[in-house]
């Protein structure tokens, strides 16, 4: 805790030794010292006269908050001349309509002209002014500023060098926040850009080269520059080409073609990207970023520094391999390569993958053991996920037979003709399965999961990029690199990427021109983590498990405890692990209720209590905080209905719509319940554990959905095919089928076409 003027603040344990900037977007949370440069088209309104107070006023609050962390925040501003500007015309009115009423004696204006303004003008009377304004919003939040007014020769002359630099510390070091601006009142006209070609010249003739400048003499760790663009692209911004350029390389700007300068300010991008890389040599890192956008403009510098993909970050380090960006256009490639090979092509594929799995099986398990002595290492998996962790040759032989399961099944998945239809005369119309393109699967802890996943892509003729968690790095790569060893006996290694580049998963879900699907594979808050963070990309899976079995009065004693304890404790941490216990209220104080909870202590699973259960114990079971849980563990709920019906209402209230079970001897009951549950799966006398797409026969899944859109339950191949609509004609238009036409619509069904047998 430090005090300066009897303010007390949390200071933060941020620190580095500078010289070199920071090499990736993650290392920029522990930038200490920043400066956040805000450009003219940030700070001033659309008509250039004023400022945009609502913008300005969000920018304050995050500088605020930073500063509030103990980092050292500096501003540099535009917006003098604006502000000037907008009193002058003001006072320009004002007294022309005096001067006219006196003269015409009549209180009525008629139209004024104003004169063009000078810039410098403007600024000697806008920065008291734009001063006021920034204190007084600092003040909102304890927070003092004070303002130092430079030029060009403030640099250049070395005493005053000295001073501002002794001037800037002293303020940081009261917890005080410099607002830094040239001195427009009195700055000379601006140069060509004849210097900014090395290390030690730069001219300060405008608010980027100012930044820049006191970014380096000040030994700052991070320069963001604000703008009204999303920053750099490959080309000008609105063309049809253009492309965000997320991270820009000294050496870059030769293929970079600059468009024209912002609508206000001395500098364009040309300018900025100059500053910057200047900045970037002496040891700062850059971002620049759009600090205008009414949607990002009120988070933009907090989510800068959080180190979220925002704008276009300055890195001196090239990443070894390609960019994530660059690894979803191969994906796509390659995918649409992979949907045009044959059937027999795909799956000779995947059955080399599946040989590979039991070939490779040494290499494949030393690798794994790495990921776990890693794991067990920092302590940071808890028992559960160091069991998902874990490879085995018996799960590595499972793998492989789901594998030659896909590969069995997928000889006519793409492609698959699914209804004809005869238009008219010699107009046909089919509709038949395709890939729906680039799947972005994110899974946890499982490295199986690559392989399976992979080959179900492999199979549906999808592009795919991997995320796996940084726990099973080393399992992971191997298994891709044995993925890509069998797309290779086709030549299409890059339809399967892994991403391993330091990428954010809420980034990756931003990604909406590359990726057309994400599914989760993972906790409930990775599903819902990715569910809240994915922007116009749709997502396939379940946010939580709660599976309920219902135990009516019909049930079989036998059948009863051997379904709820599979279902409860043969994987607990599995989504499709029962949760919620209904017991028909006529079962209790029966020896069918006595054997069940009986059994359900010998396994060791803590029973919780809901409310109607409670209501029948003298001295119940703790009382369960919500109904809606998913206990992941040995722990279950137990609660009291009076009929199916009423657990059909229960689990629709208090479900996930994932698997739910009745077990009973009555037909009619049972039919009931499976046809009033509105769940993805839905059993019979049959333990929620089937839930599974290697259960199903489907070789392997990608994940369980719970969405209500074409696939639901495991998904396996079918589920991964979206479908388009083939038209063969021979020179119809549609004026044809006019009132008037020559032509009918028939609208006749043809028969498919016979599916392979094999």
């Amino acid at each position: 805790l430090r005090c300066w003027s009897n303010i007390p603040f949390i200071t933060m344990p941020l620190s580095r030794a500078h010289g070199k900037s920071f090499a990736h977007r993650s290392e920029l949370k522990n930038a200490k010292r920043i400066v956040v440069k805000l450009g003219s088209a940030v700070v001033t309104r659309g008509d250039e006269c004023g400022l945009a107070l609502g913008r300005l006023a969000s920018i304050v609050e995050q500088v605020s908050m930073l500063q509030n962390q103990g980092r050292e925040m500096m501003i540099v501003t535009s917006g003098a001349v604006a502000f000037g500007k907008q009193r002058l015309r003001h006072e320009i009115l004002l007294s022309q309509s005096v001067r006219q009423a006196l003269h015409s004696g009549q209180s009525q204006l008629k139209d004024m002209a104003i004169p063009v303004l000078e810039a410098r003008a403007c600024a000697a009377a806008g920065q008291s002014g734009l001063m006021a304004l920034y204190e007084a919003m600092f003040t909102q939040y304890s927070i003092c500023a004070a303002q130092i007014l430079v030029t060009n020769l403030d640099f250049h002359d070395e005493q005053k060098r000295r001073n501002l630099n002794g001037t800037l510390h002293e303020l940081l070091r009261m917890n005080i926040v410099p607002i830094i601006n040239t001195n427009d009142a009195v700055v000379p006209p601006p140069e060509p850009n004849s210097d900014l070609q090395g290390v030690n010249v730069i001219s300060v003739k405008d608010n980027d080269s100012l930044a820049a400048r006191l970014a380096v003499e000040m030994k700052t760790d991070l320069l963001i520059v604000l703008s009204d663009v999303e920053g750099l692209f490959d080309s000008p911004p609105g063309s049809d080409d253009a492309k965000l350029i997320d991270i820009f390389y000294p050496g870059d700007q030769q293929s970079v073609t600059f468009g024209t300068k912002s609508r206000v300010g001395m500098g364009g991008m040309e300018a900025k990207v100059k500053a910057a890389l200047w900045a970037l040599q002496g040891g700062t890192s850059v971002v620049i970023a759009n600090g205008t956008h009414p949607k990002i403009s009120g988070h933009v510098i907090t989510d800068i520094v959080e180190g979220k993909k925002v704008g276009t970050f300055f890195s001196e380090v090239k990443p070894a391999g390609p960019t994530v960006e660059q690894q979803g256009e191969m994906a796509r490639a390659g995918g649409r390569t992979l949907a045009a090979l044959q059937p027999e092509q795909r799956a000779e594929i995947i059955y080399r993958l599946a040989d590979l799995l039991t070939d490779q099986r040494e290499e494949i398990l030393l690798a794994n053991k790495k990921d776990l002595e890693e794991a067990e290492n920092k302590g940071r998996l808890a028992l559960p996920l160091l069991k998902r962790l874990s490879l085995s040759t018996s799960k590595l032989n499972s793998l492989a037979i789901g594998l030659r399961q896909i590969a069995a099944s997928s000889q006519d998945s793409v492609g698959r003709v699914i209804r004809r239809t005869r238009i008219a005369k010699d107009l046909d119309l089919e509709q038949v399965t395709v890939p729906i393109g680039v799947l972005l699967v994110i899974f946890e802890s499982r490295p199986d999961c690559l392989p399976q996943v992979s080959a179900l892509a492999i199979a549906s003729g999808n592009g795919l990029l991997l995320k796996g968690g940084k726990e099973a790095t080393h399992s992971n790569q191997i298994l891709h690199h044995l993925t890509q060893e069998a797309l290779s006996i086709h030549g299409i290694k890059d339809a399967v990427q892994l991403v391993n580049t330091r990428e954010e998963v809420e980034d990756l879900c931003r990604l909406d021109k590359l990726i057309d699907l994400i599914i989760p594979r993972g906790s409930s808050q990775l599903v819902r983590n990715i569910q809240k963070a994915a922007k116009g990309i749709p997502v396939m899976g379940h946010s939580e498990g709660i599976c309920h079995v219902y135990v009516d009065t019909d049930a079989s004693v036998e059948k009863v405890t051997r379904i709820i304890r599979d279902s409860k404790c043969e994987y607990p941490a599995a989504c499709n692990a029962l949760e919620t216990l209904l017991i028909h209220r006529d079962l209790l104080r029966t020896p069918l209720f006595d054997q069940i909870i009986d059994m359900l202590r010998v396994e060791q699973v803590k029973i919780h209590a809901g409310p109607k259960f409670a209501s029948y114990l003298t001295f119940s079971p703790s009382e369960v905080k919500s109904l809606r849980t998913e206990y992941g563990d040995l722990e279950c709920c137990i609660e009291v209905v009076d009929s199916a019906q009423e657990a059909v209402e229960h689990i629709h209230k208090y479900g996930s719509s994932h698997t739910d079970v009745i077990i009973t001897e009555n037909e009619n009951t049972a039919e009931f319940f499976l046809q009033h549950v509105d769940s993805a799966c839905v059993f019979w006398n049959a333990s929620t554990r089937f839930s599974d797409g290697y259960r199903f026969g489907l070789g392997a899944e990608v994940g369980i959905s719970t969405s209500r859109i074409h696939a639901r339950g495991p998904v396996g191949i079918e589920g991964l095919l979206t479908t388009k609509w083939l038209l063969r004609g021979d020179n119809h238009v549609v004026s044809d089928f006019s009132e008037h036409g020559s032509m009918k619509y028939l609208h006749e069904s043809l028969p498919l076409p016979q599916r392979n047998s094999n």
